[in-house]
């Protein structure tokens, strides 16, 4: 079976965005990129002043509540439903529930072809990225760089650190076959 999907999961700033466009840039088809961040700018702003929606602290921790569970879990199923259609998908996520969080995305997409990446980068290289960024909270990646892994098993990991996006993009391809 022909890869379908490849999840890249990683902290705030760990280069997982820049991966997957680099990605779509390499791979001979086509390839749609989705990621979290599309998932929460979709949202109402209210999702984001509310326990039950998505709160970003001021020392950067993130934490979701149950409606914006819910939200997620129903963007999950449609990744899913594109790709059952043909189209096949780069997710760029951060697991903040660890293996649990894979759980979820391996339920979701039982009977697919998946590729699942690790996205690592040292805490204070995400950091300066976070910063030079400026659209995080700061501390977001600082927070997340070891909690996104926290438990997940993988086909790759990569490491944007010292390697540039399209050297683990290109690692990346070339485990696809």
């Amino acid at each position: 079976m022909t890869t379908q999907v490849i999840v890249l999961n990683g902290g705030s700033s760990s280069g997982k965005s820049g991966i997957a466009r680099c990605l779509q840039a390499l791979l001979p088809d086509p390839w749609l990129a989705i990621g979290v961040d599309t998932l929460i700018d979709t949202m109402p702003a209210s999702m984001q002043s509310t326990e039950a929606g998505i709160e970003f602290a001021p020392d950067g921790r993130v934490s979701v509540g149950p409606a914006f569970g819910a939200l997620q879990a129903a963007w999950r199923e449609g990744v899913a439903a594109m790709v059952r259609a043909g189209a096949p998908v780069i997710v760029d996520d951060v697991f903040l529930g660890g293996t649990a969080s894979q759980q979820q995305w391996r339920e979701t997409l039982a009977g697919l072809d998946v590729l699942w990446v690790g996205v690592r980068c040292e805490s204070a290289v995400a950091a300066g990225r976070e910063i030079a960024r400026g659209d995080r909270v700061q501390g977001m990646a600082a927070s997340q760089a070891e909690l996104a892994h926290q438990g997940v098993v993988y086909d790759l990991v990569v490491d944007t650190t010292h390697t540039e996006a399209l050297v683990c993009a290109r690692a990346i391809a070339a485990r696809l076959g």
